[in-house]
């Protein structure tokens, strides 16, 4: 009897055997040459288990459970017993046994959840009578594929940790094929209406990016610093390299330039297939993201893939169909450039979920490009660094890395991307003393009074502070026109006020704004004064890249300021800051922001160290995916996100939501401000919650239930609600 894979909602049935094969030639098609034979094996013995008359039933309308899942795992297992290969047996089951759940844990076997326990030989009992799948061998044939150049890359690993780390990895990527593989095929017989199709001229989006660098202006000493900069960096661009380090100053054209460098490549490489940009904060995304869509239009789609980008189309057929095939581009980054976020780039490497893993496989042949750099967290250097020497390594890509205060990773590559040639591709910084075009003072312990006066006597600041609470209260006795930005306004009233703040500076109108470290990287503002509340020096060099940034002034004012009355800091970063600024008198000096980068790499150390999936593990059964990506987090977010319905377009939004319709969701992402969440009943959130200022709407959303508690110029007022419902 013909055995089935899936039924369609219209009766139509695919044969196992066409959903097998067609997901194992798939995946062999997704993969890398290394991988090819690995990836077919798996894709083959993926679903073997539906050949059990359990499983048809199910099919047939059956309630009753069957996991399908584990039974090539445990015919891969026995295979596995008798042959030289046996370490490769928890690769093939980690990836065939958890399609459906994502990577679990490995282990003894004992544990109930982990990838061994479910694939154990006492469990091999349950598969009989209607269980029993063995009607597969009338069909297909498992065979052990040839892993001898997969063994020598493992052989050369130097410590047992660097080989765990590469099991792990190797074990991602080919699941990551593989989920990619069963997906797609399921999709073209269940829904064979859908087009994913994608293309991009990059020769044409090369030349139009090259006439509009062409038309940048070199009419002051500044400008033409600039050009001379970015040719530097084409010129240094080097073939054998894989990691492309683009140390440059603040309004020097980064993004401009290495979206040049990244063309080129790709134009150069025929088996380049796509450019990914990775930017820090979703707050940037979309500045990026405009200047490349004003740039390209139609010529190169562009995937954005963060929590604030809708794929809701904003008018006509044609924009409906582009925006379809971006959100299915979502997926699996299956699309020829993409600007996301640091957090989707690294939890698409380092997760074991299906939906994170499932973009791995796609970011190979390709150029990738690492924004603002020095904002990744200390602690997650090692797995990250990691990750992009893999991919540079194993699956044909290469890394620009971007900053304009970039730190020292030389013993970091040494340590975890050892095989990835690095060059520099600014080696003559002499033009940099043009972009000094700021004069920082330090002013000590301040009181908010007197930081509100001297901002009052100029024609437009900056003041950037730690702290959303502090960002209100100084916000609060500014005089003249300002604006407040912070993340407890929505990312569309932030988008307004952003819009808002650079009409009056073009319209030289005096202006203060005041706002939290959000607005440090990447957002094109020039102001004539910056202060900057004590902090990082990365942050403090940051802040005054948004000083007299077209260097249009002599000199641009930064100042430096601390809290009055603020008890002594704990953050190693802002007394690390402290000490340099009184050992240096120019803290931009290369040798103050190397001296800063060691101090932090040398006091975090063990944490860069310990932040391994390896740690405790002595075989490849034991790798711990599930509890590694819990822990895994690129930003401690302890934050509960709050919907405001503020306007007709969020109203709407929440109708559809309450009627079911759960694809709004990536749309109210505009109208959602987070709010602190921990297990104190006091917490901002639990607070709110309790007294009912915010309605749970049963789908794991959180909407707020009374406007009077947010105001669009300086966002929710926790304060206002805090002060109110706990007297």
């Amino acid at each position: 009897m013909e055995k089935y894979a899936h039924t369609t909602d219209d009766g139509r049935q695919q044969p196992l055997i066409a959903h097998l094969t067609g997901t194992a030639e798939l995946a062999e098609q997704y993969a890398v040459d290394l991988f090819k034979p690995l990836a077919h094996a798996i894709g083959l013995a993926h679903d073997i288990g539906k050949y059990a008359i359990a499983f048809q039933n199910r099919l047939a309308g059956s309630k009753v459970p069957f996991e399908h899942s584990a039974c090539g795992a445990i015919e891969y297992r026995k295979l596995f017993e008798q042959s030289p290969n046996a370490p490769f047996a928890p690769l093939f089951a980690y990836c065939i046994a958890c399609h459906h759940t994502g990577l679990q844990d490995g282990g003894s076997g004992s544990k109930e959840g982990t990838m061994p326990y479910r694939i154990a030989k006492k469990r091999e009992n349950q598969y009989v009578g209607d269980c029993d799948y063995s009607a597969y061998k009338d069909a297909v044939t498992l065979e052990i594929p040839d892993f001898t150049a997969l063994m020598k890359h493992l052989h050369d690993m130097h410590t047992a940790q660097d080989l765990v780390e590469l099991y792990a990895f190797f074990t991602r990527y080919l699941f990551s094929c593989l989920i990619d593989a069963d997906y797609i095929n399921t999709e073209k017989f269940c829904k064979p209406e859908i087009c994913r199709e994608q293309k991009a001229d990059f020769q044409t989006a090369n030349r139009l990016l090259s006439q509009e660098l062409s038309k940048l202006p070199s009419d002051t000493p500044l400008r033409a610093a600039r050009t001379r900069i970015q040719n530097q960096a084409y010129q240094n661009a080097n073939e054998n390299a894989k990691i492309h380090i683009l140390n440059m100053p603040t309004g020097s054209g980064k993004t401009y330039c290495s979206l040049k460098l990244a063309l080129d490549k790709v134009l150069s490489d025929k088996h380049k297939k796509r450019i990914i940009y990775v930017i820090p904060y979703t707050g940037i995304i979309d500045q990026t993201a405009k200047k490349f869509h004003d740039l390209f239009k139609d010529i190169v789609p562009i995937l954005q893939h963060h929590s604030n980008f809708t794929f809701e189309p904003a008018n006509g057929d044609e924009d409906k169909t582009t925006m379809e095939r971006l959100k299915l581009a979502s997926e699996n980054w299956d699309s020829p450039m993409i600007i996301t976020t640091a957090v989707q780039f690294f939890e698409s490497v380092c997760h074991y979920r299906k939906s994170s893993l499932r973009k791995l496989h796609n970011m190979a042949d390709s150029i990738i490009v690492f924004d603002e750099i020095h904002t990744l967290p200390t602690e997650c250097l090692q797995p990250c660094i990691r990750a992009v020497g893999y991919i540079i390594k194993f699956l044909n890509s290469e890394a620009i890395f971007l900053s304009a205060t970039m730190p020292d990773y030389t013993k970091l590559f040494e340590a975890y991307a050892p095989d990835c040639p690095v060059v520099h591709l600014i080696k003559d910084t002499s033009d940099f003393t043009y972009f000094k075009n700021v004069q920082f003072a330090n002013l000590g312990k301040c009181a908010y009074e007197t930081i509100a006066e001297k901002a009052a006597q100029c024609s437009n600041s900056l003041i950037i502070v730690n702290s959303k609470k502090s960002a209100r209260e100084l916000y609060k006795i500014i005089t003249g026109k300002k604006y407040h930005l912070s993340t407890l306004m929505t990312p569309v009233d932030r988008e307004q006020i952003i819009k808002k703040i650079t009409d009056d500076l073009k319209a030289t109108i005096p202006i203060t704004v005041v706002s939290t470290s959000l607005i440090e990287a990447g957002i094109d503002l020039d102001f004539a004064v910056v202060f900057r509340e004590l902090n990082g020096l990365d942050s403090i060099l940051q802040a005054a890249g948004r000083c007299n940034r077209e260097g249009r002034r002599a000199f641009g004012s930064v100042y430096i300021f601390e809290q009055e009355n603020l008890a002594p800091s704990k953050d190693m970063r802002i007394n690390t800051t402290k000490r340099l600024l009184e050992q240096f008198s120019d803290i931009t000096a290369k040798e103050c922001i190397e001296q800063y980068y060691n101090e932090i790499f040398y006091f975090n150390k063990e944490k860069i160290e310990e932040n391994s999936i390896a740690n405790g593990v002595e075989r490849p059964d034991e790798i711990p995916f599930m509890t590694f990506a819990k822990k895994f987090q690129l930003i401690q977010d302890n934050s509960i996100g709050v919907v405001i319905n503020q306007d007709e377009t969020s109203n709407q939004l929440l109708k559809r939501l309450k009627n079911g319709d759960h694809s709004v969701l990536r749309s109210l992402q505009q109208y959602t401000v987070p709010l602190k969440y921990n297990f104190s009943e006091n917490c901002e959130f639990q607070t709110a919650f309790r007294k009912g200022i915010i309605e749970d709407y049963n789908t794991g959303v959180f909407v707020l239930n009374n406007n009077q508690y947010y105001n669009e110029e300086y966002g929710l007022d926790v304060a206002m609600y805090l002060d109110t419902v706990l007297t």
